[in-house]
């Protein structure tokens, strides 16, 4: 089980953060929704300490680190955390100076001191499984926004995280390109991979998440399966913003009906 209780972060006065509770169930997905600036994208980076969080708990298998202002936890519990936590970030990241199976290498050689052999054999192990074997010896740069973002889930896969965190994996995707990583990580999840993603994607929150927790504010309004979040939530915010996503919808699906058909 990971665990955030009581969890808050401010950024100068603003308190971005308000005491957030959120478990996370081992072997499940939670997908965290909400309207731009409620807060996901900070919750995820307080999972992994990008961002320190300025009071609470966070309980990660058997690490558990409380946050309390001006007492920053101990770099070697940082770093534990970090080992079990994988990150795919928004737009990619990726090193556009190493090749596709370098992308995925690099933190197992650099960070984890592997040796290259044993380091390439796992990268081309995770190539194969989100379908880009093929590219290993390609740059990022010749890869689609699809392409690349399975490359970045391939790294953020490679040293066996404990948790994959998300954050708006599809977002900067056309619907094409977004159904690509839909799939990749509808078999993760069918793998029983722990993860937690913030996303705008309806699709992808429907399909694979357990559980969709709606933030607002920096709070969590609602939690409940993806089935009840998005057909029959109970908190009037939570109606507002699921009407705006499936109105989204709805509309991105008239724009891709009323293209003319490809010769």
């Amino acid at each position: 089980m990971i665990t955030l209780d009581r969890i808050e972060k401010r950024f100068g006065d603003n308190l971005v953060l308000k005491g957030v509770d959120l478990p996370v169930a081992e072997g499940r997905v939670t997908a965290l929704i909400g309207p731009s600036g409620s807060g996901k994208s900070t919750l995820l980076r307080c999972v992994n300490l990008l961002e320190m969080p300025d009071a609470g708990r966070l309980a990660i298998g058997e690490i558990r680190l409380d946050f309390r202002p001006g007492a920053p936890p101990a770099r070697r519990d940082v770093l534990a955390v970090r080992r079990q936590t994988g990150m795919v970030f928004q737009n990619f990241q990726l090193f556009p100076h190493r090749t596709v199976a370098e992308n995925v290498m690099e933190g197992l050689v650099t960070v984890l001191q592997w040796p290259e052999a044993r380091a390439r054999a796992r990268a081309m192990e995770l190539l194969e499984k989100v379908g880009l074997a093929h590219k290993a010896p390609d740059w990022p740069a010749s890869l689609s926004g699809g392409q690349q973002q399975r490359v970045a889930i391939a790294r953020a896969l490679a040293p066996s995280p404990r948790l994959l965190l998300c954050d708006e994996p599809t977002s900067a995707l056309d619907p094409q390109l977004a159904a690509e990583v839909v799939a990749v990580l509808a078999d993760l999840a069918r793998e029983g991979m722990t993860m937690l993603m913030a996303t705008h994607d309806l699709r992808l929150a429907e399909s694979i998440a357990h559980d969709v927790a709606f933030l607002e504010g920096g709070e969590i309004v609602e939690r409940a399966p993806p089935e009840v979040i998005f057909r029959r939530p109970v908190d009037p915010r939570t109606v507002r913003f699921v009407e705006t996503l499936t109105g989204e919808r709805t509309a991105s699906r008239g724009a891709e009906e009323a293209q003319p058909p490809r010769s």
